[in-house]
């Protein structure tokens, strides 16, 4: 496990073997959501030296944290859209050559050697050549806040939250974010906060700047903490679990708020329809001491009669606001994405229910800046849904902020907010009680 990490230039023996896995994880994660991901796997990029895996990803994590300015850029010296394959091999060069410090000689002359090795991109060597080189010799310019977001996505939000709001939102996108923790014992977090070289946010949550390997941290092999920034760790405490409460947390894995929920005393069932991301919360489970039932299902199919006091759904979406650790999902997000996400979230919701007791209660999550996704569900749900009533929810309370309270009582917590200290994920959460 590791924090986000930014070498500034390459290793001076890092050759084509790193900037062709970069290339594949590049193209991965322009293909589909997660695809960046699953690419981590590929023999192209774990074959790869402890080093060189780092550098790799760190630059592609910053062409995809760049590549709107990229994109313009290279539009401007384009007379006709080269092959896709020829334009991520662009578009990697230009992350090396004008954002990771990497000497321009080296940066124009390993993306034409890397143009050479395939068939494809062969005949073009001579165009990576030249438009690399009027980016050296030109430079980018200092664009925008807009400039950074896919067009479609910053009209979006323009739409939704304003003019001030969309700039606000867009201009996170280039920088790296800071590592949220949340700590297994609040009374930890004076001792915790001075090791970690952090601060503590308001709901509790540690943040710190420190990068590299989470294993080496202090307090991780005690299972003092998790990994999970500040917004994510809201909806957990949106449900209210005490002690000896049922919980079921629907679509569970990686399991943050599953460990949240286990904290808090409730008797948790996790239940997500991947086995292999259920791995990942039974080995977070275990790390930090707790239990809790796993199952894996699918969250409307599962054959289970019981009901529980408090039911947390954080349903699969667009996940547009984790833009800041995951910039890929910007760029593999369509437009279309969202309608289809927003019948699978409508479909979840009304099985979430179904599993609440009566006089319990359900928190419905997302980690999309999208409307359709947020708040168009919840005055869905309650056309739906007469026995559930919305719970205003209290930001203070818990530990959201204070500008994230909407009109309707839930929360929209965007990421611009706390940008000061380095933003937070966009996330929307609602409670919802059903009649006793």
């Amino acid at each position: 496990m590791s924090a986000p990490t930014s070498p500034s230039g390459p290793p001076s023996d890092v050759g084509l073997p790193a900037r062709k896995a970069a290339l594949a994880l590049f193209a991965a994660g322009l293909e589909s959501r997660g695809g960046f991901d699953a690419a981590l796997s590929l023999p192209a990029f774990s074959s790869l030296s402890p080093r060189d895996r780092a550098w790799t990803r760190a630059l592609v994590a910053t062409a995809f944290r760049r590549l709107g300015p990229i994109d313009r850029a290279l539009d401007a010296r384009l007379k006709k859209p080269p092959p896709d394959a020829v334009r991520q091999l662009l578009q990697i060069g230009a992350a090396q050559l004008l954002f990771r410090d990497t000497p321009a000689f080296a940066a124009v002359s390993t993306s034409v050697d890397l143009a050479r090795t395939h068939p494809s991109t062969k005949p073009f060597a001579g165009l990576v050549n030249a438009v690399l080189r009027a980016l050296s010799r030109d430079g980018i310019g200092e664009p925008g806040p807009e400039a950074h977001a896919p067009a479609w996505l910053f009209a979006r939000w323009k739409a939704a939250y304003g003019e001030a709001a969309a700039q606000g939102i867009a201009a996170l996108i280039p920088g790296e974010a800071p590592t949220d923790l949340s700590l297994r014992d609040p009374a930890d977090r004076d001792v915790l906060a001075e090791a970690l070289e952090g601060q503590i946010l308001p709901g509790g949550s540690l943040r710190t700047q420190r990068r590299g390997d989470l294993s080496e941290w202090p307090g991780f092999s005690e299972g003092q903490w998790w990994v999970q920034d500040a917004a994510a760790a809201v909806p957990a405490r949106l449900l209210d679990v005490k002690p000896g409460e049922t919980a079921l947390d629907l679509c569970a894995a990686p399991g943050g708020k599953t460990l949240q929920l286990a904290a808090a005393g409730a008797s948790v069932v996790a239940l997500d329809r991947s086995a292999q991301r259920l791995k990942r919360v039974t080995e977070n489970l275990a790390r930090m001491g707790f239990k809790a039932e796993t199952v894996t299902a699918e969250a409307d199919a599962w054959k289970d009669g019981r009901t529980f006091d408090a039911v947390l759904l954080d349903a699969p979406c667009s996940a547009t606001g984790t833009f800041r650790r995951h910039p890929d999902v910007l760029w593999a997000s369509r437009p279309g994405d969202i309608g289809s996400l927003a019948g699978v979230q409508a479909r979840l919701l009304d099985a979430a229910a179904e599993r609440v007791k009566p006089g319990g209660r359900l928190v419905y999550c997302v980690c999309s800046l999208e409307p359709e996704e947020g708040e168009a569900q919840v005055e869905g749900f309650l056309r739906r849904r007469p026995d559930f009533r919305l719970t205003p929810a209290s930001p203070e309370a818990v530990g959201a902020p204070a500008e994230a309270l909407t009109a309707q009582g839930s929360l929209r917590i965007l990421p611009s907010s706390w940008a000061e200290t380095g933003g937070l994920d966009g996330f929307f959460a609602a409670r919802f009680d059903r009649a006793g």
